[in-house]
């Protein structure tokens, strides 16, 4: 439960330094030319989008954000009709973002450990806590949204 403890929003800000670094320190091939790699934008403000409409979404229905807080709510409009985790879906958006913006190679390394690492330790642990706490009406849920997209 360790690394429970540090919020996902971490994660995301070390992977964007780590972007950052092996961008400019080990870029690999230039995979995206300018003009093109200009269109990280899109998927960084998307990204964005779908977190602050998700952070909303949970404000509204009155539970905790965090992993480990309190799920009180189980949320499944709005951005939650399209995802069952549209957080952990920004944060591989803006990340992406981010790697298609330095338009080298090595920084979509980045975003594929962070998926692979999301899925793995905080959506799986996040299921199983819905799973124990809203039972049928989270495995209707889950029968409906896909847990991406």
């Amino acid at each position: 439960m360790g690394i429970l403890r540090i919020d996902p929003p971490i994660y995301l800000f070390v992977s964007l330094a780590m972007i950052a670094v092996l961008h400019l320190f080990v870029p690999g091939a230039r995979v995206i030319p300018a003009p093109w790699n200009l269109l990280g934008f899109v998927s960084l403000v998307v990204g964005a989008i779908l977190n602050l409409l998700a952070d909303t979404s949970f404000k509204t229905g009155g539970t905790s954000v965090k992993p480990l807080g309190d799920t009180t709510t189980l949320v499944t409009t709005g951005v939650f009709r399209l995802s069952r985790h549209p957080m952990y879906l920004g944060f591989v958006l803006i990340l992406l973002g981010a790697a298609v913006l330095s338009g080298s190679m090595t920084p979509f390394l980045v975003v594929l450990v962070f998926l692979v690492f999301m899925d793995t330790v905080f959506i799986r642990f996040e299921e199983k806590k819905l799973a124990q706490t809203f039972g049928d009406a989270w495995l209707d849920y889950t029968h409906l949204v896909r847990r991406w997209i």
